[in-house]
């Protein structure tokens, strides 16, 4: 179906979802098949970090609302949630605030904890009965997640494949909420241990036609219903100060704001605009697959350029080869900052781990083209896997071909598994590793980041394999430039590479309104 032939009804009506704001037309494709492109007329573009963000840097711009690689995770409306007072309530009667029974991984143990309803919202989508064994049944959206024995699985194959997961098959054994400890939840406690015993090993999952169905976000990323624990999209209330709704916006609705180029340039042309550094790619990546239809970023690139404001790009995605003359002129006008994430160089492990996105090889000719082309560029090598890419000999190789490709610096940065990742990354440890497991387990017992000893020792290697390469420079960390920008904030220690930030001239540091200083 050609995109020229895809118009939104009248009405403005979008299946699913409310209206936007701005909305010029729907958009599906086959060569974007599951997700569709809602294109509007924005009235701004350029968007303020949230105060207390640790990034170096106060504004950015994002031309794409969205992700193509979201999820939804949906039950019907009559499934009821297991509340943190023992009782249940249905679904589609919960509301913002609620507090409901999550769970969370501390030692390696799981454990069902008190979580709280951030988001709320309904839809109409494809829907599944789940059986099990003693009797239960849970029907639930054809993107759902429930714990296994073995991590998340999807339910069905198509959501799995669609989302680079795994999906269950008869046979498999969920994981009861009644064999997990609840300290501090006594009711909890004695609404489940009715279900002891009970044999949760996976019988059908059968199609039921379209129902209407209801998704939360919870402080955890999931809750518990019929015994069982689900997955709900932990991301989806981020998307609230970011001008979409927590509900269908987010899921395989990639909003594009058609005139974002205009806008920009209008915003950066006005009188109150203090030219301050304006990041791309700090959260939807400027270079996806939709930008080789829309062409959005030569615009915008040359707005901020011609404007006098300092800017970056961070992309994993090699589309920006071709706006490299824009970048260029740019350059010439304005300091500019490019930085390539690239993790490792084993074509098999990066096809296992990272699938769906550009080749090592490929990554690094585009950091050799953005260098040839005369510009800075900076590489994030991350993550770091322990155990599997943490290696003298890995990472030696690595910078050597970073080095090589012409980059200004590298900064190495170990895996953080944040929840959601935690759960599709153990899921792919189990299947692909699964002795690493315990020692993963054990790295991060304490949260999201790895451990300190070990963030020391892998501190220690790779200052020697820096200076080895010349690749040491950089200095710009999580939370702003300390200790003359060579200190460390225990929470997040990495720095960002030379190349990756604009280098404001002293001049303009001077110049600068005093609130300007922090930034600059």
């Amino acid at each position: 179906m050609r995109w020229a032939g895809q118009q939104l009804e009248d009405d403005g009506a979008l299946p699913g979802m409310p209206a936007l704001k701005g909305l010029v037309r729907s958009v599906q494709t086959p060569e974007f098949a599951g997700i569709t492109f809602h294109e509007v007329r924005a009235r701004s573009v350029l968007n303020r970090v949230p105060g207390g963000s640790p990034m170096p840097f106060s504004w950015t711009v994002n031309p794409y609302r969205g992700c193509s690689h979201a999820c939804t995770y949906c039950t019907v409306g009559s499934t009821p949630i297991l509340r943190a007072d023992g009782g249940s309530v249905p679904m589609s009667d919960l509301q913002v605030g609620d507090a409901v029974v999550g769970t969370v991984v501390e030692g390696g143990v799981r454990r069902l904890v008190r979580t709280h309803v951030l988001a709320h919202w309904s839809s109409r989508r494809p829907v599944v009965r789940v059986r099990l064994a003693d009797g239960t049944a849970v029907v639930v959206g054809v993107d759902h997640r429930l714990l296994t024995r073995t991590g998340w699985r999807h339910v069905a194959r198509a959501a799995a494949d669609g989302h680079g997961g795994t999906w269950m098959v008869p046979g498999d054994v969920l994981l009861g909420a009644e064999t997990l400890p609840a300290p501090g939840l006594a009711g909890v406690r004695d609404e489940l241990d009715e279900s002891r015993g009970a044999d949760r090993t996976l019988v059908a999952v059968e199609p039921m036609g379209e129902e209407t169905v209801y998704d939360v976000t919870t402080t955890t990323g999931d809750y518990v219903a019929e015994g069982l624990v689900h997955h709900n999209c932990f991301a989806r209330n981020t998307h609230t100060y970011l001008d979409l709704d927590a509900g269908a916006d987010f899921d395989r609705q990639v909003v594009v704001k058609l005139n974002a180029p205009e806008v920009l340039a209008r915003e950066v042309r006005s009188a109150r605009w203090t030219r301050e550094h304006v990041a791309m790619g700090t959260n939807t990546d400027p270079y996806q697959r939709a930008e080789g239809r829309y062409r959005l970023m030569p615009g915008i690139i040359r707005a901020l350029g011609t404007s006098g404001t300092p800017l970056s790009i961070l992309t994993k995605g090699t589309l920006l080869a071709r706006d490299l003359p824009d970048i260029v002129a740019a350059g010439r006008d304005v300091p500019v900052g490019v930085g390539v994430s690239l993790a490792l160089l084993d074509p098999d492990l990066h096809r296992s781990v990272e699938p769906g996105t550009p080749t090592p090889r490929a990554r690094l000719d585009l950091v050799r083209r953005i260098s040839d082309a005369g510009l800075p560029v900076g590489v994030f090598v991350a993550p770091v896997l322990p155990g599997l890419t943490d290696s003298d000999e890995a990472l030696d190789a690595l910078l050597g071909e970073i080095a090589a490709a012409g980059a200004a610096g590298a900064s190495v940065l170990a895996l953080h598994l944040r929840p959601g990742t935690r759960e599709w990354f153990h899921g792919w440890l189990a299947r692909e590793h699964p002795s690493l497991l315990d020692r993963y387990a054990e790295l991060y017992r304490r949260g999201a980041y790895v451990q300190k000893a070990y963030r020391d020792d892998l501190a220690r290697r790779v200052a020697v394999l820096l200076r080895r390469h010349g690749l040491d420079g950089g200095g710009h960390h999580m939370g702003g430039r300390l200790d003359g920008g060579r200190g460390v904030r225990e929470d997040n220690p990495e720095p960002w590479p030379d190349g990756a930030l604009p280098r404001v001239p002293t001049r303009l540091v001077e110049e600068a309104p005093a609130e300007q200083l922090s930034l600059l």
